[in-house]
């Protein structure tokens, strides 16, 4: 079994845009694409971002055992860490990335015990948090609702995590990022 970074979140505090840095840093890494059953949004691809599934083809992917984990993370809307990602990653020789929800992110840690580090990404405020989702462009105000609700729980799992950086800086969130991972990739 090889070395796993666990990213979680809520939805916009800027986990994606560090782990796009730390993927330029460590190229001893590869990503894990999670599936999903939303829709792709803005320029998001297939196999890429994620995989886009159905919900019927999601929900059959359960039921043959295909997720380590997964989830219904919003009402109809699923998301999950295929199998297949990890051996696939591992197969290689690399060490895997995730970028998953909060429960996700603790499911993978209890999995992968001591061979993971899991961070939590954290606004500064709920109100800059809120600002960062209007910004993006790419949700619904009924979708933005939705998001600031539950990033409201999630902020009360931090932790459960190892390690907490709060991005109020990115550069500065970036190199601690990169200091923690370099301390456990020592190990």
């Amino acid at each position: 079994m090889g070395k796993a970074i666990l990213f979680s979140a809520p939805s916009g505090c800027g986990k994606t845009t560090i782990i796009k840095e730390l993927m330029r840093y460590f190229d001893c890494f590869d990503f894990s694409i999670s599936a999903t059953s939303r829709q792709p949004r803005g320029d998001e691809r297939h196999g890429h971002d994620y995989y886009f599934l159905s919900q019927e083809e999601f929900r059959q992917r359960v039921a043959a055992g295909d997720f380590l984990e997964w989830e219904e993370v919003y009402q109809g809307t699923c998301y999950g860490t295929l199998k297949s990602e990890v051996e696939r990653i591992w197969a290689e020789g690399k060490t895997i990335v995730f970028d998953v929800d909060v429960n996700g992110g603790s499911n993978l840690k209890q999995y992968f015990g001591q061979q993971a580090l899991s961070i939590f990404v954290m606004p500064p405020s709920l109100e800059v948090l809120e600002q960062r989702l209007r910004s993006r462009g790419t949700d619904s105000e009924e979708a933005i609702v939705k998001r600031l609700g539950r990033s409201a729980e999630e902020l009360k799992q931090a932790p459960r995590f190892d390690v907490t950086i709060v991005n109020d800086d990115l550069q500065k969130a970036v190199d601690e990022t990169r200091r923690v991972v370099e301390a456990f990739l020592d190990e």
